[in-house]
């Protein structure tokens, strides 16, 4: 053991003022001065207070310090006893005596003097003569008593459990106790010292337990889940355990698996096919020796981080993904399967007590949602869920045909699916907090049990509707805040294992069962109380929220084999590809370090480079011509055999080519310092000693223009030449009526020869004749060129090795005047101004009309202001400038974002990547969206935009329009303009309403004196046909508002609409009733009318009556209901409870979990 402060995993933990434990981190350790209950002696009778026995005392002693641990199976116990003499004299480190405890030596290791703490330190170690085998472990619960061998009764105690393994051969207790307080006179309420003469016992107790799951307190540092259990886990990406629990769930229902296989993706294997990507989630599951990441699935769902860092509900989520799978299977050999295997019927009825009169319903489910408030266990929550009651007195239900009479309610099952999930309520609204609680009541569940009691009369019961425990998945921690996992059982006769996240263990039955009931318990691991520790009872934080049981009967159908046959043939060879590639990366990465990345620029490079210094660096090859060519060479190859593999690729002699390295200057410029004339060097020599350490080697390929007897003849080294008289400058072309700047070659030329000496190789070069006007300009660096002085020396002017020279020809006035009014630029000063500053911005429609060219990209400068760049695509649309409104593009969901205000001062580099955002970020820095406006900017100003949303078809047809009204108008100015945006008729014009809408709900009805100026910029606003039925209403009949929900009225969705309701029923005396109502079910049949909703989505619609009180619970309708009857109060809303049809991250919707 090393001789640290601090065993390995171990953390302090402050005991009392005198006494410091320290407590491995996941290990239960037991002390004598934790902190107890008080009791007070009038609640303790004398004979339930247990004595302490004495260290002497083994038995005693042992029942004290190690309690018991429930379900553990105890291996092997002993109990040794060292008579420590001569403390004082001790050494350092000394070892006790070797005991034998369940086939392995032990011993204490004792620190006389503290292990660089004030404390003396004691640790049981493993005594192996030798290290044990890696694989080595033996589970431990022990304790370490301290005593005095001539008072038993003074003794102390620290106690631990801790897996020993070949690694971790020690643990214990590094500050024991004070050294002073041991060999103090008084030991606490004693009046001996613990260390008396220089002499004290040390016991260990020692108990072995079987190891159940193979990873009891385990530490797991490197441990493997696919070589301990065959199974691997899910990566948590921030809050998405719930996810991970809910896809192994799945994924172990192997039913499921092999119908997701069979879902044809082969021509549609993108990322953003949610359906491509869980198969290749489940085909990695089923391969993969490592946790595999869901980013891939969460990203083809369309979530971003806000949804990656968000818990949201299981069942939902279930329900989503479910709806997903079901829409890809459709037309396919997998279509139905889902529905076979996860969905059931329920019949809702209510039935006459003393008529023969029953009106009913049958509903598919998918899942099962029990109350665990009031309810012990699953019986007793099924039992509740199908409950009868009986409507009598003032409750009576009224039957057609039959008038009021008693009646039984209830809800009773038609069938189970073959895989039952059942969502229990561990979520609850509290009244008394005004908030959202955990219910961490006990609540059991049982391994099989029989739903056959809960079906109804009529049920078809040919087979037994016995179900087999397939999954509990866990959250652990409180409403607010949780983590979640699952307990699932891959086989049919295998064992139950735990999938939390990334790591899988084997899990015992009490893990499954007993832990995950909720409620209370005693002292940790379920454990009995020790009657020496009196720890106050407290709620278990994890409990089951989801069970899934599996048909007896089915069991071989729904846990069948997935074989490799059953796995798509292309995702095989797609992953594998995809494996191999990673495994070659893989590789490179790891000969890196033997390779050499250099960046090779040629004469045809330079030529076809239009842009600052020599070449760009950053360009792909494959994109531009003009990008430098990198190659990844072995370090140890020599300039000469790179030289000749350039030449072949180049199609040229290697004896014609000559490199130069290229060093970064400290005026941010690349350009080429010397020629590498040392062709044995390697290129690693090469980048080490010359280079100016960039990530790589750069490097200019000279062509040698004369060439002798197969030699180059490079005129720096001529014999005529003085060393270092010639230098080697790069000449730029600024051609102003073609607006180019692009390289035209190098030439060599003598220090000493003045500026004016340029232009005759220039215009050699240019072959141009002899007497052309030109300007000479150095470029220096980056937004910095300046002319050149034509008397001055190229030595004077500080010319060197690698620099740039830029000219232009003289323009005439009248060149220069028609260059002008073209928008071009007619100094090479100016284009290079130009350069430093251009941005390529793309340009698309706000309201895309898919037509032609109304995507495009412009060239600008950064130093454009509106009404600059405003011309530039004015001129590519062809129409007026003053009538284009630019909006900013949001990053992420690439929609316009923020309107960009036309103002004098704002550079089109600040509205695309403004310094100062105060909250305009996350737009795109190179894109704007164009509208082409009726009107100009100017009149724009003196109107308000409005976001109307017209509903033409009941409420399932949208169409939004941003309309332009007068500031000063009113609503009835606005209905003209809808009707030409529309395309309305005169009928529908002259009976359309308006309404504001907040929170899913209508706030108002906007009349048409309503004040344009009076609405909100952010605000919903709907526009629709009056409905017919309104039109012609009695005077009895009256509207109410509806709107749409997702099971709790809290989670509104959808459009909000006005709906029509019949008066309630007028009794005429106590014996007779003129019924004016009309029954909901009749009532439906309007609503299907009146939304526009049909078929199948329609029925999945539950209806309800809400008040509008906050988190109140909606009142379900049945089909014999009158509406008027139950919707009494004024303020009372229409309910639709149904699953929002389309969800994704669009206004109003963010907190909406979806899958796009």
């Amino acid at each position: 053991m090393a001789d640290e402060s601090l065993i390995p995993g171990m953390t302090a933990l402050q005991m009392s003022d005198q006494e410091m434990l320290l407590e491995p981190d996941d290990v239960d350790t037991i002390d004598e001065k934790q902190d107890v209950a008080m009791i007070s002696p009038q609640e303790l009778d004398d004979d339930d207070v247990p004595l302490d026995p004495l260290a002497d005392d083994f038995d005693g002693m042992k029942t004290k310090v190690l309690p018991d641990l429930g379900d553990l199976e105890v291996e092997s116990e002993a109990v040794s006893t060292w008579n420590i003499e001569n403390w004082r004299q001790l050494p350092r480190r000394q070892q006790g005596p070797i005991f034998e405890c369940g086939g392995h030596p032990w011993r204490v290791l004792f620190f006389p003097y503290g292990n660089n703490v004030n404390c003396a330190s004691f640790y049981l170690e493993q005594a192996h003569q030798d290290k044990p085998v890696e694989d080595w472990y033996a589970c431990v619960q022990f304790a370490l008593v301290l005593w005095n061998p001539n008072d038993p009764s003074i003794q102390t105690f620290h106690a631990a459990n801790h897996r020993f393994t070949a690694d971790e051969g020690d643990w214990g207790f590094t500050r024991y106790a004070e050294i002073q307080k041991l060999f103090s006179s008084r030991w606490e309420d004693s009046d001996r010292p613990m260390v008396e003469n220089n002499a004290a016992c040390m016991t260990a107790y020692v108990r072995i337990v079987k190891d159940p799951t193979g990873v009891l307190w385990h530490n797991f540092v490197n441990y493997d889940s696919k070589k301990e259990t065959g199974y691997v886990g899910l990566k948590n990406q921030g809050a998405t355990c719930y996810l991970n629990s809910l896809i192994q769930s799945l994924y172990f229902t192997n039913a499921f698996r092999k119908a997701v296989y069979q879902i044809p993706t082969e021509n549609e294997e993108t990322l953003t096919n949610s359906a491509y990507t869980l198969q290749r989630l489940f085909y990695l599951l089923q391969t993969s020796n490592d946790a595999i990441s869901t980013a891939e699935l969460t990203r083809s769902f369309g979530w971003d981080s806000k949804q990656i860092f968000e818990q949201q509900d299981v069942q939902e989520l279930s329900r989503i993904l479910m709806e997903r799978m079901e829409e890809k299977m459709k037309g396919t050999e997998a279509e139905n399967a889902l529905q076979k295997l996860f969905v059931g019927k329920t019949k809702t009825y209510v039935s006459c007590i003393n008529v023969d009169y029953e009106s009913s319903r049958v509903e598919d489910f998918w899942d099962i949602q029990l109350n665990v408030s009031g309810n012990k266990n699953l019986d007793d929550s099924f039992k509740d869920y199908i409950a009868v009651e009986t409507m009598d007195g003032e409750n009576k239900y009224f039957a057609e045909g039959h008038g009021l009479q008693d009646a039984k309610k209830g809800v009773i099952f038609e069938s189970f699916p073959q895989v039952l999930h059942l969502q229990l309520k561990r979520f609850e609204y509290d009244i008394n907090r005004d908030a959202m609680m955990k219910v961490n009541d006990r609540y059991e569940f049982p391994e099989t049990f029989d739903a056959s009691p809960y079906l109804s009369e009529d049920a078809d019961k040919s087979e037994p509707y016995i179900y087999q425990l397939h999954g509990v998945l866990v959250h652990s921690g409180d409403f607010n805040a949780g983590h979640y996992y699952a307990y699932l059982k891959p086989t049919k006769e295998g064992n139950f294992y735990k999938f939390d996240d990334d790591r899988v263990t084997r899990a015992t039955p009490r893990e499954v069962m007993e832990e995950n009931f909720g409620g209370e318990y005693s002292v940790a691991n379920g454990a009995v109380r020790s009657p020496y520790t009196r720890t106050s009872s407290n709620k278990r934080s994890m409990s089951a929220y989801m069970l899934v049981y599996i048909r007896q009967t089915r069991l071989d159908d729904v846990l069948c084999d997935v074989a490799k046959h059953d796995t798509p043939p292309h995702l095989q060879r797609r992953l594998d590809d995809e494996r191999e590639l990673r495994e070659a990366r893989r590789k490179q990465r790891e000969e890196e370090h033997l390779y050499q990345s250099v960046s090779i620029i040629t004469e045809g490079n330079f030529r076809s480079y239009q842009g600052l210094d020599l070449a760009a660096w950053d360009v792909d090859p494959d994109q531009d011509s003009a990008a430098p060519r990198t190659y990844r060479v072995l370090r140890q190859k020599t300039v000469g055999q790179f030289t000749q593999q350039i030449a072949d690729d180049l199609g040229e002699p290697a004896d014609a080519l000559r490199l130069w390295v290229m060093v970064n200057r400290q005026n941010k410029t690349t350009r080429p310092d010397q020629p590498l004339l040392e062709t044995e060097a390697t290129l690693d020599d090469t980048y080490s000693k010359l280079s100016t350490r960039t990530t790589n080697l750069r490097l200019w390929v000279e062509k040698a223009e004369k060439m002798e007897d197969g030699k180059a003849l490079w005129p720096d080294l001529q014999p005529q030449v003085a060393n270092g008289t010639l230098i080697l400058l790069f000449i730029k072309c600024f051609d102003a009526h073609a607006q180019t700047l692009k390289g035209v070659g190098h030439i060599y030329i003598r220090k000493t020869e003045k500026v004016t000496e340029l232009a005759a190789p220039i215009l050699h070069l240019m072959d141009w004749p002899v007497g052309t006007s030109l300007t000479l300009h150095e470029e220096i660096k980056p937004a910095m060129i300046e002319p050149m002085k034509p008397k001055q020396t190229l030595h004077q002017a500080e010319i060197q090795d690698g620099d740039i020279i830029c000219f232009e020809k003289v323009l005439s006035e009248k060149e220069s005047a028609d260059i002008v009014q073209s928008g071009g630029y007619t100094s090479a000063k100016d284009f290079y101004d130009y350069l430093c500053n251009r941005l390529t911005v793309k340009f698309a429609p706000k309201i895309p009309q898919n037509r032609e060219g109304e995507s495009f990209e412009l060239v600008l400068s950064k130093r454009m202001v509106y009404d600059q760049f405003a011309a530039k695509v004015g001129e590519q649309l062809k129409v007026d400038p003053t009538h284009l409104r630019f909006s900013t593009v949001n990053s992420t969901t690439l929609n316009p974002k923020s309107v960009v205000r036309r103002n004098v001062t704002p550079t089109l580099q600040q509205i695309l990547s403004p310094q100062y955002s105060y909250g305009n970020t996350g737009h795109l820095p190179d894109a704007l969206c164009y509208e082409v406006l009726d009107l100009s900017l100017s009149e724009l100003e003196t109107k308000k935009a409005l976001r109307l949303t017209w509903l033409s078809d009941g409420i399932t047809k949208e169409e939004t329009f941003e309309i332009l009204a007068a500031k000063n108008g009113v609503m009835a100015d606005v209905i003209p303009i809808l009707k030409k945006k529309a395309n309305l008729d005169d009928e529908t014009a002259a009976d359309i309403r308006l309404y504001e809408v907040h929170s899913h709900k209508i706030y108002k009805e906007l009349n048409d004196a309503y004040s344009v100026a009076s609405i909100n910029e952010f605000v919903t606003l709907y526009g629709e046909r009056t409905p017919q039925e309104e039109l012609e209403t009695e005077p009895e009949d009256r509207t109410v508002h509806a709107f749409h929900f997702n099971k709790e009225p809290s989670k509104a969705h959808g459009v909000p609409f006005k709906f029509l309701i019949k008066p309630p029923l007028l009794a005429l005396d106590e014996s007779s009733w003129d019924y004016q109502g009309e029954i909901f079910k009749d009532t439906k049949t309007r609503l299907e009318r009146r939304t526009g909703i049909k078929g199948k989505q329609f029925e999945k619609i539950k209806f309800a009556v809400v008040h509008r009180v906050s988190y109140s619970k909606p009142v379900y309708l049945n089909d014999d209901d009158v509406l008027a009857d139950v919707m009494t109060a004024t303020d009372d809303l229409l309910g639709l409870d149904h699953m929002e049809k389309s969800r994704g991250p669009v206004a109003g919707r963010g907190d909406a979990i979806f899958i796009r």
